[in-house]
């Protein structure tokens, strides 16, 4: 069941709306695919140990193996955290999902909120940071530097946007 407000929420005009997500190196397919690669050049290689009579050597190469699918998962896992942030005339929404799912969210006016940047001369920016009446949290740091850009001047503009209230066109 929904309130009053929240009809109004979801029938405001979004100005600015991004899902940002972390960057994955491979899909299922190629992830196989890297795998059975690597199982067979490892496989290989403790044959010819074996062959030369190293066979307490062959045992470790299945550990490579299994190192790298572990750090694969883990890369897998991370990947199912996202950001997603909203504008609209009236608030600036962060909604934030862990790997694990664990939600977080903030809401704050547009017309009171601040974008920030570190910059570091040779990567370019560093951080991007959202600060109202006190409150900071960092946002965007998923991008690299060119992205984090990209998506600053994007935000700035929506912030803007917001600033400059919802437009009127009248009908003649």
């Amino acid at each position: 069941m929904s309130t009053g407000n929240e009809i109004e929420r979801d029938s405001e005009v979004q100005i600015f709306s991004a899902q940002l997500t972390p960057h994955r190196s491979l899909n299922r397919s190629g992830f196989l695919a890297v795998m059975l690669f690597l199982s067979v050049v490892s496989f290989v290689t403790g044959i010819v140990f074996l062959m030369k009579g190293a066979w307490p050597v062959f045992g470790f190469f299945g550990l490579d193996i299994l190192v790298i699918w572990w750090a694969f998962k883990a890369n897998f896992r991370s990947a199912r955290a996202r950001e997603e942030i909203t504008v609209t005339t009236t608030e600036l929404r962060v909604r934030r999902v862990s790997h694990r799912g664990q939600v977080a969210e903030w809401s704050f006016n547009p017309l009171w909120v601040r974008l920030d940047m570190e910059v570091d001369e040779d990567f370019g920016i560093e951080h991007l940071y959202l600060i109202s009446r006190g409150h900071q949290i960092q946002i965007a740091r998923f991008l690299g530097p060119d992205e984090k850009a990209s998506f600053y001047k994007g935000l700035i503009e929506a912030l803007n946007a917001a600033k400059r209230g919802p437009t009127f066109n009248p009908v003649t």
